[in-house]
């Protein structure tokens, strides 16, 4: 049986030399304001912290926290299907993808899947 330290280690070499290599080979452009702003949350950092932003965009976004977390919930039924009861395994997913469409129409209805 092969060591699994060696292919860790071998990983972690190549990675670290490519990672070097693009830290020494990159072009930095140190003047630009926009680039060295982050990106977060379509928030402009260079203005004031208190101005009001989108009750839209908070909308959208915890829609998407709640719908990412139900999904994560259907990915390890892919590895129970070695399982010997394969109907338990089934219903679950059933169940769960009929509250992410449930909850998918509900949020359409109410609009709030409309950026307009």
């Amino acid at each position: 049986m092969i060591s699994l330290t060696p292919i860790f280690m071998l990983t972690l070499l190549i990675s670290s030399l490519l990672g070097a290599l693009a830290l020494m080979t990159g072009k930095h452009s140190l003047k630009e304001r926009e680039t060295l702003s982050p990106f977060e949350c379509g928030f402009d950092p260079w203005k004031k912290a208190r101005t009001p932003f989108s009750l839209r965009f908070f909308l959208v976004t915890i829609i998407f926290l709640i719908f990412d977390v139900e999904i994560a919930l259907l990915l390890p039924l892919g590895i129970l299907s070695y399982s010997p009861q394969p109907e338990v395994i089934i219903f679950t997913a059933l169940i769960l993808m009929i509250v992410l469409i449930i909850g998918l129409i509900h949020e359409w209805r109410l609009g709030s899947l409309n950026w307009t």
